[in-house]
């Protein structure tokens, strides 16, 4: 039921360890799952405890509060979003690198046509590439934010 690193039981704890312990049996009693007097003993038991063992010992039979539960899934899921926001991006600038490619490759033709043909051609590449860039764009704006 703790968020702690290993440690050992008797190990002395601080008082940061007894408000998290507090903090459980106060959800554990705002949950239903201790009524007043035992909150109380608990509670007390808390302030007076000194090891990691004897803490852990107030709250063995009690699950994890659901606050806390609720926390850790948002916090989850908040890091797969941004994740897939972050590889969402590598794959858009991917699109637009070979974008890049392309319109290296299309201008490169059109360059050497033009200089063996002994005069400018019409800029052919701005059909396609204009197309292809066009739908990039779209793409990005058409992206959903399915949180």
């Amino acid at each position: 039921m703790t968020d702690r690193p290993a440690r050992r039981d008797d190990q002395r704890a601080g008082d940061t360890d007894r408000d998290l312990v507090a903090g459980d049996l106060r959800d554990a009693f705002s949950e239903g799952r201790l009524d007043a007097d035992e909150y109380e003993r608990r509670l007390d038991a808390v302030w007076k405890s000194r090891t990691y063992g004897e803490l852990d010992r107030l709250t063995a039979d009690l699950p994890q509060p659901l606050q806390r539960e609720r926390a850790r899934a948002e916090e989850e899921r908040q890091k797969a979003l941004a994740e897939r926001k972050k590889r969402e991006t590598r794959e858009y600038l991917g699109e637009w690198q070979a974008w890049l490619g392309g319109a290296v490759i299309m201008i490169g033709i059109w360059g050497v046509t033009s200089l063996a043909n002994g005069e400018f051609n019409n800029f052919w590449p701005a059909i396609p590439l204009g197309i292809w860039a066009v739908i990039l764009l779209v793409s990005a704006f058409g992206r959903g934010d399915d949180t």
